[in-house]
């Protein structure tokens, strides 16, 4: 019984984490460098590091988290920043999201997945 039991646990996390899930605090996330980053998300990060001013009204706002695809931190950590999509008239799916410790991350597709920017 234990035998199987065991089995079945290994299996489980095995196959989750050939999918990607994560089963921790912290989920696994990609790395792009700067260099790979659409020219728009470069000239958000230029911003960010320089403290604006900001072309949209919501960026800077805190990110929630809510989905947990970032690691976990304490509400207020994390503030999000609009990039610019340009064939799109809204804001569009692409973000940087800024840790208070310096460490950002970008999304193409509005929170579903996360790449940690390496610098």
């Amino acid at each position: 019984m234990q035998f199987c039991l065991r089995f079945l646990i290994v299996a489980w996390l095995a196959i989750g984490s050939a999918f990607g899930f994560s089963f921790g605090n912290s989920p696994a996330i990609d790395t792009v460098s700067v260099a790979e980053l659409p020219v728009e998300a470069r000239q958000t990060l230029a911003l960010i590091k320089s403290g604006g001013p900001f072309p949209y009204e919501r960026d800077g706002i805190n990110f929630g988290n809510y989905e947990k695809r970032l690691p976990l931190r304490s509400r207020g950590y994390y503030r999000e920043y609009t990039v610019k999509t340009p064939w799109r008239r809204d804001r569009g799916p692409r973000r940087i999201i800024a840790g208070e410790r310096g460490e950002f991350y970008y999304t193409d597709d509005h929170y579903r997945t996360f790449r940690r920017i390496a610098e």
